[in-house]
């Protein structure tokens, strides 16, 4: 018997959760042959058989956890090991003798204790009876905590407060569980500061694709203000300026916020950008998109105003120091010349990291996306 571990799927993740089972107990395998899909930060990344052998466990169910390093299936007959990532192997005599409960699948929380009931009546003082009329409660929807399974008032008036079906507990699962993590790690570390602006964008040709020139704009700041280009590590005292822009895209999606990344942007013309862009959105949209493709952005940019929404105080996530935000565009009299005219005008926000960005920083770098926003195509 052989057991073979959740890898390391990169970037120090501790965790993964199984979407799907392509084989079940009792099956044989050879070496290569997918296993399970997991999804982690975001992606669906596909595990392969590290050897051939017949499948006598599997560790999990769909929508559950698994920590990276403990075991994900039990293998019989197994030949040679083929390292995936770096980890395989057998369990410690200790860990194979550990029950199911404890190795492998988390134990579901216990159903709440029934209500007891004599020839059909929920059994309840008569006081809690009178308390959960006036309260609008059925007794057959009480857990019962009292003495022998009896209904208290504790319990009615829990059932009063208690949401409907409808409104049910859900936990967060996938691409939310991840943004969850993330913002938690934002407002635990961050500390930021927004400035706005707006630009007057009526220059541009008909049909110009907004997110390709914010694309651009967002180049020309980090050229003005490298600063806003950078990570700041946690617990770090220093940060790192980089000299190329990974520019995280957000894409608003059913199952939550995604944030692919255009590596190179600052060595990408227009049209380049649109196609990577485009090749991104839809492996989003898909849900094939490769891990490495939702890491390592250097700045963030969201184009929010397509969905609504004017200006906004944005969240930076760590490492990263700054995200520029674009609101809804609109028609509104500007002055030209000391004449009032009408003229599409873009609102934009910047929200920095101010323990890495000073304020002098942020404004240089908002005034170069203005200009350059501003600039004909």
């Amino acid at each position: 018997m052989r057991t073979f571990l959740l890898p390391d799927l990169g970037e120090g993740l501790h965790e993964a959760e199984i979407v799907a089972w392509h084989v079940s107990v009792g099956d044989s395998v050879v070496a290569d042959q997918p296993l399970v899909a997991v999804e982690t930060d975001k992606a669906v990344v596909e595990i392969p058989a590290p050897w051939a052998g017949r499948i006598a466990r599997l560790y999990g169910d769909p929508g559950e956890l698994v920590e990276t390093g403990t075991p994900l299936v039990d293998f019989e007959e197994a030949g040679q090991a083929q390292t995936f990532s770096g980890i395989v192997g057998s369990l410690p005599e200790s860990a194979e003798s550990a029950s199911g409960e404890e190795s492998g699948t988390r134990s579901a929380t216990p159903p709440p204790r029934p209500a007891v009931r004599v020839g059909g009546i929920v059994q309840a003082p008569p006081a809690v009876r009178a308390l959960a009329k006036r309260l609008g409660v059925d007794l057959t929807e009480v857990v019962p905590s009292g003495p022998g399974g009896l209904a208290t008032a504790a319990d009615v008036e829990r059932a009063a407060r208690a949401p409907s079906d409808e409104t049910a507990y859900e936990p967060l699962r996938g691409p939310r569980r991840a943004m969850a993590e993330s913002m938690a790690r934002s407002g635990a570390e961050v500390v930021p500061a927004t400035i706005t602006d707006e630009a007057d964008v009526d220059a541009w040709a008909s049909g110009a694709g907004a997110t390709v020139r914010l694309v651009r704009a967002i180049v020309a700041g980090c050229r003005a203000e490298p600063s806003l280009n950078a990570w700041m590590e946690t617990g770090a005292t220093g940060r790192r300026v980089h000299s190329q822009v990974d520019l995280g895209i957000a894409v608003d999606s059913p199952e939550g916020l995604f944030v692919p990344v255009i590596r190179g942007a600052d060595g990408l013309d227009g049209a380049a950008v649109r196609t990577r862009l485009d090749e991104l959105i839809a492996s989003v949209r898909d849900r094939s998109i490769a891990v490495e493709d939702l890491r390592g952005a250097t700045i963030t940019l969201s184009n929010f105003g397509s969905l609504g929404g004017r200006h906004a105080v944005l969240v930076v996530v760590p490492p990263q120091v700054a995200i520029l935000g674009a609101g809804r565009a609109t028609m509104r009299p500007v002055a030209v010349d000391g004449q009032p005219v009408v003229h599409r005008v873009l609102p934009v926000s910047l929200t920095v990291d101010h323990r890495a960005v000073a304020g002098g920083e942020a404004a240089r770098f908002l005034a170069a996306v203005v200009a350059d926003l501003e600039s004909p195509d």
